[in-house]
């Protein structure tokens, strides 16, 4: 409430005039709250109706390739199994569109269905081509996806004819009056019934008004059964998956927590053996130093010189085995001066190209300077390369680091070597490491790792 004792006219005047302001755009902003539900609803019929009209076009272009692709790899594999890549690529081709027809229905609908596919992961060590190929054919989320494909086109024809048949049917039953009397016969002919008579006619016009005001929830409800559906078939995992998916994580958790572990160990041992006997030899040099100070200068002078060398050697150790746990410039400048770090530092000549753009987690920046650093130094140890290169580029949610060297290859990262700890490392972020190394050379090691700002 607001006092107005002693207030002039003029100025009682204009708070009445605030206040009416006030309630009339109030009044106006409940108007619009009012109106606001309708005009959502009745964006949402129209978009429905889209939707359903694009839904036999959609149908034919997932329908044709996926039966002309099953039937040729089908017709095709007592040939010496060249249906195998046609089913491939005929699952492959099935995933893309559905992938296109997700995007269709979060256009129209709004829906958003997530991607079923899991996350690119490591390839597992030890596999075979023949584990893997059966892995890949035996994918619950591609064959959903052929499902759908399938399924689409006889659905797509319904809710096509439906869609037009409410909004059209019921537009000409409104109508009718206006051309009835132009019909052959003299009326509408339903079969049972010819409308001819003015009364008739009236009936017939407020059923269709009937028909026109229910067609927008049949729309609504025949694009929720279409989501619905498509939820189902190209929505999240399924029970199965789920499973697979969970027995997936506990793996790559068990092979994290053994590379920290042999992490671990590693630290403790450059500790021991490297660091702490520099100053173990360093106390027995002071200690020496100090029993000799008065009865034997110039040998004092000299142990005092021979632990000056151990203590700077002691600090040259622990600097380089904290840069091996996390390097401060990684920290502060980031992958390109990083692993430029790491390339002057390399025996081996090392060309360097980092293009990653807004910098990544710093999970995936530690990951990576590791897996180069392993690398490069298994380049200067076992490769007997004459150059190296590494390139890193960000692609589309990607991280990929492409090592390669011109040494005599054989590696593997199966063999349970350093490899297989930069395998378990990628797998925990569910990245993936791949080795391409023939005998001779060159060895290619590509890592690819979900990138996250």
């Amino acid at each position: 409430m607001v006092s107005c004792a002693g207030a002039p006219y003029g100025e009682l005047s204009n708070g009445y005039e605030d206040e009416t302001a006030v309630s009339m755009t109030v009044d106006a902003e409940s108007s619009a709250a009012r109106k606001h539900p309708r005009r959502q609803r009745a964006a949402e019929t129209w978009l429905a109706t889209i939707h359903l009209l694009t839904d036999l076009p959609m149908g034919i272009i997932l329908f044709v390739p996926t039966v002309v692709g099953l039937s040729l790899s089908l017709g095709l594999l007592p040939l010496f199994l060249v249906g195998i890549p046609i089913l491939i690529a005929t699952l492959w081709t099935a995933e893309l569109l559905t992938t296109i027809e997700r995007a269709r229905f979060t256009i129209t609908l709004g829906e958003h269905i997530p991607d079923p596919r899991p996350p690119k992961e490591a390839r597992r060590l030890g596999e075979t081509w023949l584990q893997r190929l059966h892995r890949r054919l035996s994918a619950p989320h591609s064959w959903r996806a052929v499902s759908y494909s399938l399924l689409l086109l006889p659905l797509s024809a319904i809710t096509f004819s439906l869609a037009i048949s409410v909004w059209s049917g019921s537009l000409a039953l409104l109508t009718l009056p206006i051309y009835n009397w132009a019909l052959p016969n003299g009326g509408a002919d339903f079969g049972f019934v010819t409308i001819r008579n003015l009364p008739a006619t009236v009936g017939v016009a407020a059923v269709g008004v009937v028909f026109l005001v229910s067609a927008p929830y049949v729309v609504r409800g025949l694009a929720a059964m279409d989501a619905a559906i498509a939820r189902a078939l190209l929505g999240p995992y399924s029970t199965r998956e789920l499973t697979e998916r969970v027995g997936q994580l506990e793996e790559t958790r068990a092979r994290v927590v053994d590379a920290a572990e042999a992490e671990r160990r590693r630290i403790e041992r450059d500790l021991h053996d490297g660091a702490q006997q520099r100053l173990v030899a360093l106390a027995m040099n002071l200690g020496r130093a100090k029993s000799r100070y008065d009865d034997d200068p110039a040998a004092t002078r000299e142990m005092l010189d021979e632990a000056h060398s151990e203590a700077k050697q002691a600090l040259i150790e622990l600097r380089n085995l904290a840069r091996g746990i996390h390097p401060a410039v990684l920290t502060d400048r980031g992958l390109d001066a990083a692993l430029s770090g790491l390339a002057g530092r390399s025996p081996v000549p090392v060309t360097v190209e980092v293009d990653v753009g807004t910098r990544p987690s710093s999970t995936v920046e530690a990951i990576a300077y590791f897996v180069v650093a392993e690398a490069l130094t298994n380049v200067a140890k076992h490769s007997h390369a004459s150059r190296a290169w590494v390139v890193v580029r960000r692609l589309t949610g990607e991280l990929r680091i492409i090592i390669t060297d011109n040494g005599v290859g054989g590696a593997n990262a199966a063999s349970g070597s350093g490899l297989a700890g930069l395998a378990d490392r990628v797998s925990g972020v569910d990245g993936r490491l791949l080795v391409h190394s023939p005998a001779g050379g060159p060895t290619v090691i590509t890592v690819e790792m979900p990138c996250v700002s």
